[in-house]
């Protein structure tokens, strides 16, 4: 990998998006997905943003920084709304919530320090 400094933030970015898209489809699966409309959006944007910030930084991006801020809002707001379902018991939410910290820790680190 170009990039070796950025490995820990994409492998932490790569690993939020796939937790997410599992919370999302899992929400989906619920007896009333309505209930859910906001964590699978949330699931869904942040998904897709890190997917965004891990490509971002393969690329070495001037930009990395900046959308690490942007992964880091987008992981913190995730994790919010998922914690509120995983004490419902929602599993998956819980899981989701857990890779969102840990990747807002990584991308804050690294909004800092690049």
């Amino acid at each position: 990998m170009a990039n070796q400094q950025f490995k820990d933030c994409i492998d932490a970015c790569v690993a939020c998006a796939v937790a997410c898209s599992y919370c999302a489809t899992e929400c989906l699966k619920e007896e009333n997905p309505k209930n859910l409309a906001k964590c699978i959006q949330l699931d869904l944007e942040c998904a897709a943003i890190c997917r965004s910030a891990a490509e971002v930084m393969s690329l070495g991006s001037q930009f990395s920084a900046h959308l690490c801020r942007v992964c880091a809002d987008a992981c913190i707001a995730c994790a919010q709304e998922c914690e509120q379902h995983a004490q419902m018991g929602m599993d998956h939410c819980h899981e989701c919530a857990e890779a969102c910290r840990h990747c807002a820790d990584i991308c804050e680190e690294m909004a800092t320090s690049v």
